[in-house]
């Protein structure tokens, strides 16, 4: 039986730092509101990195840390919803700096819950024995698409990307991996596509922006995260006592709490870095992943689940040992 598991990890953020009082020059906000309803005390902005560049930095490192060469790679999945453009997807800029050979790479849309996507997908790829190694990346420049005239998503948003190495393997590291998703016909966070043509020409249209419905977007985080934990010891037949930490998409602090007391869960192991990063995304999860590791919250042999929500709606986890 192919198994699969973590083998390195790495991740990179912008060198521009955004801090809740630089916010309130250019919107109408202040430093004790932003930290008061969402946990958040700066975040990290790209200014001349796209996000292939961030995937890129992030990508080196994991392999620095998993001590994995180019042509041992042979699987390269990215989760963005900001690309560089819309094709050629960002896995295929990144295969080429990275000096890859010719092997599967494309990208996926899941949101927020985008690198959880990736790993699913990965997970099952490498299990079929079609693949060996695998380099997952989520990685968002969401300062692109954000109005920074809307005080109730600017103060969220932020750059970053965080990447991960999976191997088979004989011993069952990765041990459960659930995604979902509900159609969000009411659009409770969206963003606007390109505009049909009308008789062969482009209808004029103010530039699209991210929208977010925050209450709704609350209420269905704060229903569907400890739900998917719940699922996820299911699976494994497991209590939340066996876990060592539980790594959240970092969207909101509040959520992070409302879900530790819904669980029963001791604050002090739910990770959180949104204080110092902000909302990122896709590149939310790999980046706590990879910070918790580097100092020390995670260690070898330690049991943690994962889990992401966001756009779609789209929602997912992972039971992880390392």
């Amino acid at each position: 039986m192919i198994y699969t598991e973590i083998v390195g990890t790495g991740s990179y953020v912008p060198k521009k730092v955004v801090t809740n009082t630089d916010l309130e020059q250019v919107v109408d906000t202040s430093d004790a509101w932003i930290q008061s309803r969402t946990g958040i005390v700066k975040r990290h902005m790209t200014e001349l990195e796209n996000t292939s560049d961030l995937a890129y930095k992030a990508a080196l490192n994991a392999m620095e840390d998993a001590q994995i060469q180019p042509d041992m790679i042979d699987l390269l999945i990215v989760a963005t919803v900001t690309p560089d453009a819309p094709f050629p997807a960002v896995s295929q800029m990144l295969q080429h700096r990275l000096k890859l050979n010719e092997i599967t790479a494309f990208d996926i849309n899941a949101a927020c819950s985008g690198f959880v996507y990736a790993l699913n997908v990965a997970d099952k790829m490498i299990q079929s024995g079609a693949y060996q190694t695998a380099l997952i990346i989520g990685a968002e420049t969401l300062s692109k698409y954000t109005d920074f005239k809307d005080r109730n998503t600017c103060i969220l948003f932020a750059d970053a990307a965080g990447a991960m190495i999976i191997k088979a393997s004989d011993k069952r590291k990765i041990r459960s991996i659930v995604t979902y998703s509900k159609g969000d016909y009411e659009g409770l966070l969206s963003m606007e596509g390109y505009p049909l043509k009308v008789n062969y020409s482009t209808p004029t249209q103010p530039r699209p922006f991210i929208q977010m419905q925050g209450t709704e977007v609350f209420k269905f985080a704060t229903k569907v995260l400890p739900k998917t934990v719940i699922k996820l010891l299911e699976n494994e037949n497991m209590t939340l006592n066996e876990l060592s930490l539980i790594v959240a998409h970092q969207a909101n602090r509040r959520i992070i709490d409302y879900a530790a007391k819904i669980l029963k869960f001791p604050l002090e192991k739910m990770y959180v870095n949104i204080d110092r990063y902000g909302n990122t995304s896709a590149a939310s999860v790999p980046l706590a992943i990879d910070e918790a590791i580097k100092t020390g919250a995670l260690k070898k042999n330690d049991v943690f689940i994962t889990v992401a929500f966001g756009a779609g709606l789209t929602w997912g986890g992972a039971l992880i040992e390392l």
